[in-house]
């Protein structure tokens, strides 16, 4: 890590933790991300040519903030997994396994603090021994978002996770559409990039996927993933915000035709295709 960005992460933690205790302040899932990305790079460890980070993460809250950040976010184990595999990616670590992310309330943590655990600090022996060997979550009492989508039935008799339970949430492989996106730059010059299905980084920073040149454009300003079979733009908690539509947006799926706005760099949903379940299985 090069001193500026360490510099910036030391006053990110500062006025991170000064703020929510003196002001108050409600804590924002985008936050509980970048703790969790600080947790990868912290416990990265290198062998040979490659750099792994830690696939089994823990997120210890307070009850009162586990629960307000539950309403807020529903499904948030799950996009917390969903970007810690895409910042792994975007960074060029090697992850061993799909990313487990546990989240646990625990009422020694201060109000307003995120504290992170990994390897051993992660999911209960119970919790891990529901894990089928492709690391697929298994319905459990303790899991939340375990079931491959809306239509699963839920089990029989089965009792609401009280605030205080632990949520494991381990995410799926890319089964998702194909894109063609048009980038027009600011300067008018434009190209065309394929999506996969996997997670697309957006941004100044020469670690993102796709690399934007705009003053306007922060350095790690949006991603592009997949979820439940669709394409979102999810912003990174940019200074400039995330335009679909010329309408900001914090999360949203997208369309073909849809257009976005990344500072002053224009990306153009071209075309859209549906993965068929003969790639899917490829994949």
């Amino acid at each position: 890590m090069g001193a500026l960005a360490a510099v910036e992460r030391f006053l990110e933690r500062l006025f991170e933790g000064q703020s929510a205790r003196l002001f108050r302040t409600r804590l924002r899932p985008i936050q509980v991300q970048r703790r969790l990305e600080r947790a990868m790079e912290s416990n990265r460890v290198r062998d040979g040519q490659r750099t792994i980070v830690p696939h089994r993460l823990t997120v210890r809250l307070t009850p009162d903030d586990l629960e307000a950040l539950r309403a807020m976010t529903p499904g948030l184990a799950a996009n917390l997994a969903d970007s810690a595999l895409a910042f792994a990616r975007a960074h060029g670590y090697t992850i061993l396994d799909r990313p487990t992310v546990t989240l646990r309330a625990d009422p020694t943590v201060e109000p307003g603090e995120v504290a992170i655990g990994v390897g051993d600090d992660g999911p209960s022996e119970a919790v891990r021994g529901a894990h089928s060997a492709a690391g697929e979550a298994v319905p459990g009492p303790a899991a939340e978002d375990r079931s491959p989508g809306p239509s699963a039935p839920a089990p029989t008799g089965a009792a609401t996770p009280s605030p205080d339970a632990t949520a494991v949430f381990v995410v799926p492989g890319a089964e998702g559409p194909r894109a063609t996106i048009r980038e027009i730059r600011p300067d008018r010059s434009s190209r065309s990039i394929e999506l996969d299905g996997r997670p697309l980084t957006i941004g100044r920073s020469p670690d993102n996927g796709l690399v934007v040149r705009d003053g306007r454009a922060s350095r790690h300003h949006a991603r592009i993933d997949v979820r439940r079979g669709s394409l979102v733009l999810t912003d990174l908690g940019s200074t400039n915000g995330s335009f679909v539509n010329d309408r900001r947006v914090d999360s949203v799926a997208l369309g073909q035709g849809d257009r976005l706005r990344i500072g002053t760099t224009i990306l153009i949903i071209e075309s859209l295709q549906e993965r068929a379940d003969g790639d899917a299985a490829a994949g």
